[in-house]
């Protein structure tokens, strides 16, 4: 963002997210009128490849769940394949974003759907990493649970914009 770049991704370096997917991201903030492009498993036309049924279950449960408690309207908040725009970026106070691990994608996008910020879906096919070990482990799973639990609670306390000091432009 210090270079002035309009539009930020986010994707695995293991090879599950297809970087020829990337042009699709930016087409949704570009020209389709996305603040946050989610490259997405569970819209129709995505999809995962080489994962075990138990990690397909976790994966959509959690998604359902997190839309339940959050409200949230997007079918997958655990996505990590993102194109932000620099506006979306500029206005979250990341102070207030408080999980790691998976947890954090959910949080990024709803500080994002919480400020108001248009998020689009993109159909993708995920495959399994090719390179590295996942990081998926109970913690993580805990987090999730009652990390989304605590994120609704705390949404109605919390305010995910950044503040602007008066002296700043």
């Amino acid at each position: 963002m210090a270079r002035g770049y309009e539009y930020i991704f986010e994707m695995d370096a293991d090879f599950s997210h297809n970087p020829k997917d990337l042009i699709r991201l930016y087409d949704a903030c570009k020209n389709k009128g996305a603040d946050v492009a989610i490259g997405s498993r569970y819209v129709k036309g995505g999809g995962v490849i080489n994962w075990p049924a138990n990690r397909i279950a976790l994966s959509k449960g959690g998604s359902l769940y997190t839309r339940i408690i959050t409200w949230m309207p997007i079918k997958d908040p655990t996505a990590g394949f993102m194109c932000y725009t620099a506006k979306v970026l500029e206005s979250i106070d990341f102070d207030s974003i408080t999980f790691v691990g998976y947890a954090f994608q959910i949080e990024m996008k709803f500080a994002a759907w919480k400020l108001g910020f248009k998020v689009k879906e993109v159909p993708i096919i995920f495959q399994d990493r090719t390179k590295g070990q996942s990081k998926m482990n109970k913690g993580i799973v805990k987090e999730g649970i009652l990390g989304v639990l605590n994120l609704r609670w705390q949404s109605l306390f919390k305010n995910y914009r950044k503040k602007v000091r008066k002296n700043s432009r």
